[in-house]
């Protein structure tokens, strides 16, 4: 960096290529993504950089997010995972792919004025924005997909040739692209700027004021303030939580460009806003494994317990709230930091990967008896595959810091080498935590050398901790005001400290509701495993019943299986298996636990009673009933439709029509009395389900699907007029999607009922 901090940090990560992973699920999972980088051809992330520059495409592009309007954000994600490979293992083969990439957009670059990208129609978006002319409803700007999100995913790719590869020409490109960024917005009032920064832009701030610190240049911090968005950023420097309803991962990004502006300009406004957000997120806005939002947007402070759906945690998310922490905490080291992100990176990055093919998780989910969705490796590339890209490659960046005071701070156990080459040292971390408690760092030393070494104290060490060294026990070492063991002395070859933290079980209740709670084993969430069949959402659900909230008398290890637990008289309707979370791979799971004393499970017990009692009696109220998704029931109802769809999810079939589709059937009904319509409806992120249902024609409902957002199923009843059923025995029912909308899913079975 050719700009110093001009804020005193006071510590430092090592470089990559100085932590080495040993043998652990940390490694395991590393070695998993590598083997997909391998597989993935730049030449097909790049076919679109080079057909929008007149040049022939070397390749066929990839599916999914990368032939959509955010095509392009995949291939800086790769160029920095690659990047970061490199720089751990010195595999030429990445440093190849790096240079090949930079070498393919620096031809590109001539050819566009300074940019290379590949989002659909951007060149004429980018010269209405040009011209002041500014169009957003939050992800489009001018009809494009957060093409500065785009944009920043480039240059910040870029950025990591640099400085992990040394490809100087990387920063040319980088640097390119950001003159490029200037003259585009150099015209723009301030107002124009805020009404462009309504669409999610990544972190343009960030890697704007990164440009500054390499380059020396101002023009390119002054260029950072362009993306400040005043009305997030300002109302967080003024202490104000106002992410209620705000998009996660759009905030983000902001807040790490703030906090690294304050390391280079000591701007105390900015400083407010990456503490003030930080500790919003992880104190009112966090689950359990260390994630935030559901559906990707945030929700009131502190009301998570219901919330749990199938699109909760959104992995961008926590891989850029880790970044967050990480700057927060060269600035003042604390424990707290790095309990929050050992927490997030075990049980939230670790658990997002299937650990077979190195496929990554969009959203881990939470829905009680919910399974994780993978991403497939060439027709998917959201957002999260991009991120996970780089996700697992540097799981090394945080294990171990470098105190300015010439201490080593021990942040995470996970089985690590170190190469400390300015003491000439070269600790070895070995442990299996949590499948043990043992912890040992063994010291090589070319001289001996003092230092402090300091080691966090976990707080998941409820019962204390126990430090030796060389054998001796530490009787009177306490943890610092940081939350640090630390030890002082000539170190040598041959010295080593065995750390023994505590293990045991414990809870971390929903913040609005004590009895819903998950369940911890040392820093591991524990799931439930449901089995590989999906359970039934109303009544295949286990819960935990006792009279005991410590976990520890309702659970028991396995006396074969480390880390899998058993509830023992506790488990309703069943016994559970519990099991590490990041572990879970295909499996059906529950994180959260509804407990109940015996009491109050006696009361749970008459409201699902009452429950079967109502059901009795929709069943004696039916005149008729249809199946979804079967043969026969569709037959003998004379099912029709176009453009329609048939799937099963949550237990139940259903069906669904796409846009200018539809479908009806016929329907008994009681001539002589009001009918009832009820049909099932599965809650979730159902924009653009808008549509009408008609009796013989008449419209008798409009419904909007994206108004019931927990992952449960809806039964929503629709009266039809008397005058549409009296003196018929049956009615054809419609399902008419609006314009550009679909119908449904609707699921499982469609009742007609008599009476109200």
């Amino acid at each position: 960096m050719k700009v110093k901090p001009v804020v005193p940090l006071k510590a430092y990560s090592f470089h990559l290529q100085d932590v080495q992973l040993l043998d652990g699920p940390f490694k395991e999972a590393m070695e998993a993504d590598v083997r997909y980088l391998q597989v993935i051809e730049p030449d097909r992330l790049l076919a679109d950089f080079r057909e929008h520059a007149g040049l022939k495409a070397k390749g066929a592009h990839y599916g999914g997010w990368e032939h959509s309007g955010l095509a392009g954000h995949t291939l800086g994600h790769y160029l920095s995972a690659c990047a970061m490979q490199y720089a751990v293992s010195h595999d030429k083969q990445f440093l190849d792919k790096v240079n090949y990439i930079v070498d393919e957009l620096a031809e590109c670059q001539p050819k566009r004025n300074g940019y290379v990208g590949a989002i659909p129609k951007e060149d004429s978006m980018w010269a209405e924005v040009e011209k002041g002319n500014i169009r957003s409803r939050g992800f489009d700007l001018n009809g494009a997909w957060s093409p500065w999100y785009t944009v920043h995913k480039i240059m910040a790719g870029l950025l990591d040739a640099y400085l992990y590869c040394d490809n100087k020409k990387a920063l040319t490109v980088e640097t390119g692209m950001a003159d490029w960024t200037a003259r585009l917005l150099r015209n723009l009032p301030d107002s124009s700027l805020q009404r462009m920064l309504f669409c999610e832009y990544g972190g343009m701030n960030d890697v704007l004021v990164n440009t500054y610190g390499l380059t020396g240049e101002k023009k390119y911090l002054d260029l950072s303030y362009k993306f400040h968005d005043k009305r997030i950023l300002d109302s967080l420097a003024m202490q104000k939580d106002i992410l209620p309803g705000k998009h996660s991962n759009t905030q983000i990004p902001k807040v790490i460009g703030c906090i690294r502006r304050y390391e280079l300009t000591a701007s105390d406004k900015d400083k407010t806003i990456a503490d003030f957000f930080w500790q919003t997120v992880v104190d009112h806005h966090t689950y359990a494994p260390g994630g935030n939002s559901n559906y990707e947007y945030l929700g009131p402070a502190g009301q998570l317990n219901e919330t749990l759906t199938d699109n909760t945690m959104e992995t961008c998310n926590t891989y850029n709230m880790l970044k967050l922490t990480r700057h927060l905490f060269a600035l003042q080291p604390a424990a707290s930091l790095m309990d929050y992100y050992e927490r997030a990176l075990y049980n939230h990055i670790l658990s997002s990967q299937d650990h077979s093919n190195g496929m990554m998780c969009y959203f881990v989910p939470l829905r009680m008896g919910t399974q994780k969705e993978f991403s497939d490796s060439f027709n998917t590339f959201t957002c999260c595959v991009g991120s996970g890209m780089e996700n697992h490659v540097k799981y090394g960046e945080s294990i171990y810091y470098q105190g300015v005071d010439g201490s080593l701070y021990v942040n995470l156990f996970i089985a690590s080498r170190l190469n400390w080459k300015e003491k000439g040292v070269t600790i070895e971390q070995q442990t299996q935590l949590p499948e043990s408690n043992w912890i040992r760092f063994a010291i090589k030393a070319a001289r001996p050398v003092s230092f402090p070494l300091r080691i966090r104290n976990p707080y998941w060490s409820k019962q204390g901790v126990w430090v030796a060294v060389n054998g001796k026990e530490q009787t009177n070492i306490k943890p610092d005001a940081d939350g640090y063991f630390t030890i002082t002395r000539l170190w040598k070859t041959g010295d080593a400290i065995l750390f023994k933290p505590s293990l045991q079980l414990y809870t971390r209740s929903m913040p609005d509701n004590a009895n819903r709670l998950a369940v911890f084993y040392g820093p591991v969430v524990l799931a439930g495993v449901l089995g590989t069949k999906e359970p039934d959402p109303v009544t295949g659900i286990p819960v935990l019943v006792s009279a005991e909230a410590n976990p520890a008398s309702w659970l028991k290890a396995d006396a074969n299986q480390p880390l899998v637990f058993h509830s023992v008289n506790a488990g309703q309707p069943q016994e559970v298996t519990l099991m590490p979370f990041n572990q879970v791979q295909k499996e059906f799971y529950s994180v959260y636990w509804d407990l109940f004393t015996p009491q109050s499970w006696a009361e749970q017990q008459k409201v699902v009673e009452a429950e079967r009692k109502k059901r009795h009696e929709m069943e004696v109220k039916t005149v008729d009933l249809l199946r979804l998704g079967e043969m026969q029931p569709e037959r003998d109802h004379e099912f029709a439709g176009e453009k329609v769809n048939t799937g099963e999810e949550h237990t139940r079939k259903y069906r669904l029509a796409y846009p200018d589709g539809y479908f009806s059937f016929n329907m008994k009904v009681d001539a002589d009395k009001t009918n009832s319509l009820l049909c099932t409806y599965w809650g979730m992120d159902n924009r653009g389900r808008n549509f009408d249902i008609l009796v013989d024609d008449v419209k008798i409902a409009t419904e909007d699907l994206n108004k019931y957002k927990a992952s449960k199923f809806y039964d929503l009843i629709y009266p039809i007029p008397v005058d549409l059923t009296k003196g018929k025995q049956q009615i054809k029912v419609t399902f008419k999607p609006a314009a550009n909308n679909m119908v449904g899913p609707v699921y499982g079975e469609v009742r007609m009922m008599r009476g109200e």
